[in-house]
C-alpha cells in the first residue's frame, strides 16, 4: 500500500507499532469556498466581519488509484464518498499545545 500526502505539510502519523512520517507530494487538495457578506457583529467596540461559506468543488484531488490512499484535510475528505481518500487521525499535541501528530487516520462516505 502506498501513501500520497496531499496537505501542505509533513505528517507525523503514528500507529500501533511505530510512526511514519510523509513528506508533501506538492499537490495539496483544497475545497474551494465562496462567502457572502452577513451583518457584521461588534464585540467591545471592534466591528468584525461575518461571512456565510458555501463549500464548492475540491481541486486537485487525483483519481483513485488501487492500494493508494491520499491523506488530506478533513474538509476534502468530508466533501468525497471514496474509500481512498483519508484524513489525520485525531491530533497529538505537545506540552504548549503544539500539533506533533496524528493517531491514526480517519476516513469517510464509504469507510474500508
Amino acid at each position: 500500500m502506498k501513501i500520497i500526502n496531499l496537505t501542505p505539510h509533513a505528517l507525523s502519523i503514528v500507529g500501533d507499532n511505530g510512526t511514519l512520517t510523509i513528506p508533501p507530494s506538492g499537490t495539496v487538495a483544497r475545497l474551494a469556498v465562496t462567502r457572502t457578506a452577513l451583518a457584521p457583529v461588534m464585540i467591545d467596540g471592534v466591528s468584525l466581519t461575518v461571512s456565510l461559506p458555501v463549500m464548492g468543488d475540491v481541486t486537485d484531488l487525483p483519481s483513485a488509484v488501487d492500494d493508494v490512499i491520499l491523506v488530506v484535510s478533513a474538509l476534502v475528505a468530508g466533501a468525497v464518498n471514496r474509500t481512498d481518500v483519508y484524513s489525520p487521525g485525531e491530533l497529538i499535541r505537545d506540552g504548549a499545545g503544539n500539533v506533533i501528530g496524528a493517531r491514526g487516520l480517519c476516513a469517510y462516505g464509504n469507510a474500508r
